[in-house]
């Protein structure tokens, strides 16, 4: 029990510090990968067709999505029987960084389309596993009192290690006449480059965090008893939810203002090229500003979130959201809507880095991991509603404005879910 004679003491600054880092790495995968680059690649180059490769990588990715949802609870409740997360996050790491170097290989040919679609799916798998377990890790880690510092500073950390990954593939490979190490642009090697760039970025930066960051102890509990114990563990959680009704209530808010989120980031740029006429270069600066004002707005939050709590801090992040795009929807000009975008990365990063320390302090000691894995379950599992809706009123009202004002029911639905559930930095369950 906490506060024991035998309770281990709290980790050093230099191993939070390491657990922190762990996102700067990982975040070099979505922000290269699965957002601006290698997607892009895949769908202009590798692809028959842009329409055809869209819809292509939207199907990995959510076939991945769905891998991750179903499996993560279950690999959860092992982890907590086993004790242990960081041969987890070891294996799904490793994982993501030999997935993700094979990408190198995916030339610019129709004939490698299974190819590339088979690797990003194991690679976003693995991806997203790894961070079920790093996740569980935040309150065996933190004080009790900073637990929404420690969330949002490795959050906003997470962004800027993105972003740094970002500007290196696109100074040294993607927008040189000549790119380094002479790479054949006729082959498209200079941007198939940024594949092996992750890599080498995840595995290099992931370094300290498994040196430095200590692991919980193994239990002792053999690998096949922890496996019959996890499932079994798993499934009498989930027929006794209302032993849990108020983490219950919270994922379903999450799992609500998340497909907001979601669409917001998945169509963001198809409405600032449709609605304000912006070409590829000024989407891409666009989408790289509104993400370091996130990083700004997890950082600068994560002392607010100590402070007043998280299920407040979100509560006014999507309040902030739902009247910034509200404005968005109506605003005519392209500077309006810059100066009325940037500033929601400003409470996204909040709303993401706070729902993360919420579920740290709610989920109980002895089921973190799994509780973790019934989170990224919740983040993922109606990840489709969001985009279907969406996409159904734009055709229907035939605006882009009209479907972009869907995400706003989302956001206020989730709230008010969120609403009624008790936060767990002012009480106990």
């Amino acid at each position: 029990m906490p506060g024991n004679k035998g309770s281990p003491p709290r980790p050093s600054a230099r191993a939070l510090i390491a657990w922190c880092s762990y996102d700067w790495a990982n975040s070099a995968f979505p922000t290269v990968v699965a957002t601006f680059v290698f997607s892009a690649y895949f769908v202009r180059a590798v692809a028959v067709d842009e329409v055809t490769g869209t819809a292509q990588w939207g199907y990995a990715m959510s076939l991945s999505a769905i891998l991750m949802a179903v499996t993560a609870p279950v690999f959860g409740a092992i982890a907590d029987h086993g004790g242990r997360r960081k041969p987890w996050i070891l294996v799904f790491t490793l994982l993501c960084v030999v997935t993700s170097s094979l990408l190198w290989f995916a030339a610019p040919d129709p004939a490698y389309i299974l190819f590339a679609l088979a690797v990003v799916v194991i690679a976003n798998f693995a991806f997203e596993t790894g961070i079920v377990f790093y996740n569980a890790m935040l309150p065996e880690l933190a004080p009790p009192s900073m637990v929404g510092r420690v969330s949002g500073w490795a959050w906003g950390l997470g962004y800027f290690g993105g972003l740094s990954c970002l500007a290196l593939a696109l100074v040294g490979f993607v927008q040189p006449e000549t790119p380094w190490f002479g790479l054949d642009r006729e082959a498209a090697e200079h941007v198939r480059a940024t594949a092996l760039i992750v890599s080498v970025w995840f595995a290099v930066f992931s370094i300290p965090f498994f040196l430095f960051t200590p692991d919980s102890p193994a239990t002792g509990i053999g690998g096949m008893e922890a496996v019959r114990r996890g499932v079994s563990t798993l499934i009498g959680t989930l027929r006794q939810i209302r032993r849990y009704a108020n983490i219950a209530r919270f994922l379903l808010a999450r799992m609500i203002y998340t497909d907001g989120l979601n669409t917001l980031f998945a169509f963001g740029g198809a409405y600032a090229a449709g609605t304000f006429g912006m070409d590829y270069d000024e989407i891409i600066l666009f989408a790289i500003a509104i993400n370091v004002t996130a990083g700004l707005g997890a950082a600068a939050f994560a002392w607010i979130d100590d402070w007043i709590g998280p299920k407040l801090t979100i509560l006014i992040s999507l309040a902030a959201l739902t009247v910034l795009g509200t404005a968005l929807c109506f605003v005519e000009s392209k500077a309006l809507f810059w100066a009325l975008g940037l500033p929601l990365g400003i409470f996204i990063g909040p709303t993401q880095s706070a729902s993360r320390s919420l579920m740290a302090r709610a989920a109980p000691p002895a089921l973190r991991a799994e509780m973790f894995g019934l989170y990224a379950f919740s983040g993922k599992v109606t990840a489709f509603l969001g985009p279907a809706l969406l996409g159904w009123v734009t055709v229907a009202m035939d605006s882009q404005r009209w479907g972009m004002a869907t995400i706003l029911i989302f956001l206020v639905l989730g709230a008010l879910l969120l609403l009624p559930v008790p936060d767990p930095a002012r009480s106990r369950e």
